[in-house]
């Protein structure tokens, strides 16, 4: 029978293909963020993109060109997948599948459904940037609408976590600690973390110092939380992956530590904004330079780490290029995209305001160009998971990952 490979065994970890092409918008983004002048503005808008294409020579509309269509193209995915995924989880949902995971280790894959809805309202919100001429002069009546929405997904976030850890904190025995040798009890971290820069927008973008204020507020209990339960699941994984080893089909979330750093970077870097602009509180080029310096430090470690598990798992040969299918693969992308995203921050907003190179100069090509092999990489793995998983032919089921 000819069907839909992703619905012949539903996971939430799905929701994660709408993640991806959320965050592979971001990285379309970062070509008009850092290339595009946008002067007396913290983010290029409208007005800022059609002024650079009027002025610049073809190297500037080529860029724009394809920041564009790549924006509108991966933003239409992110849409598609989690409106595809709302229906096939709310079908899901009816079945005995769904009380299984309910009474499993695998309960916190249901982060998977707030992470992806906080992805897709920050896509929603670089679409309207780009897009929308005059967004800039209304942007202030919008923040208050964007917190409440990240705030209501905050919470849905939070009470799904509470519904988890009440029965597993309550009842005894009912964790199996064999069967948490991944990192993918960190998906609550990220789901947090996501909700967290979301929320720390206005920070960086508001003239209003309450909505500062109030940005930076929310978003410090949603990142400080997504930290400290971090800080624990990282722990207690890797305590049972020394026992047990790692879940194979599970292994790609050893670098989802990868995402998660960059969300709370980028969170930090808008709450400083923010605080330098509003509340005198003054950062210095060198000190964003270090700060940055050690998040990345952190994501190789962990995208090494990964990479020798896989490799030596052969992972990449059994659900990447094999004939298997597994939802957890889609946890590959979010590591690429993110490694994409900081290393465009590490240079423009570490190296350059520092001084330490000029911008757009020989070296700053060349380290750019690895954050565009990183985005190069993603696109062609989420296309190659989307035939994979979603296209219509007769094949092996899916492969539930735990």
């Amino acid at each position: 029978m000819q069907t839909s490979r992703a619905a012949d065994t539903y996971s939430p970890l799905y929701f994660l293909a709408s993640v991806g092409a959320g965050g592979l918008t971001v990285t379309f983004f970062m070509y008009l963020m850092f290339w595009v002048p946008h002067p007396g503005r913290p983010v290029p808008i409208f007005e800022d993109i059609a002024a650079a294409w009027a002025a610049g020579g073809m190297d500037m509309k080529a860029t724009i060109a394809v920041a564009m269509v790549g924006i509108a193209f991966f933003a239409y995915m992110n849409l598609q997948k989690l409106v595809w995924n709302i229906s096939a989880f709310n079908a899901w949902k009816r079945t005995d599948a769904y009380q299984k995971v309910r009474s499993s280790n695998a309960e916190t894959t249901l982060l998977a459904y707030p992470l992806a809805l906080a992805m897709s309202v920050n896509a929603l919100f670089i679409v309207g940037l780009v897009f929308v001429p005059g967004l800039w002069t209304v942007v202030e009546y919008l923040f208050p609408f964007a917190m409440a929405a990240f705030l209501a997904i905050g919470l849905f976030a939070l009470s799904t976590i509470g519904d988890f850890l009440g029965r597993v904190l309550t009842r005894g025995g009912v964790f199996d600690m064999s069967a948490n040798n991944s990192f993918a009890q960190l998906l609550p971290t990220f789901a947090l973390a996501m909700v967290a820069v979301g929320l720390s927008a206005p920070a960086a973008m508001s003239g209003n110092g309450f909505v500062v204020s109030a940005s930076v507020m929310t978003s410090t209990f949603f990142g400080t939380t997504s930290i400290v339960y971090g800080v624990v699941a990282l722990i207690t994984a890797f305590n049972s992956m020394l026992h047990y080893g790692t879940a194979k089909e599970s292994a790609p979330t050893l670098m989802i530590v990868i995402p998660v750093l960059t969300t709370l970077g980028i969170m930090f870097l808008r709450q400083n904004h923010g605080l330098h602009s509003h509340f005198a509180v003054h950062s210095s080029a060198g000190e964003t330079m270090v700060f940055l310096s050690r998040l990345l430090s952190v994501q190789f470690m962990f995208l090494f780490l990964g990479l020798v598990v896989l490799l030596r798992q052969g992972y990449f040969k059994t659900f990447v290029f094999g004939d298997k299918t597994s939802p957890g693969s889609y946890a590959l992308i979010c590591p690429g995209v993110a490694l994409s995203v900081m290393i465009h921050f590490f240079i423009n907003k570490g190296l350059v305001d520092a001084n330490i190179i000029p911008k757009f100069g020989a070296i700053y090509w060349i380290e750019s160009a690895v954050a565009v092999m990183f985005q190069v990489a993603m696109i062609w793995l989420v296309l190659r998971l989307n035939r994979q998983h979603f296209s219509r032919a007769a094949a092996p089921a899916a492969v539930a990952a735990e």
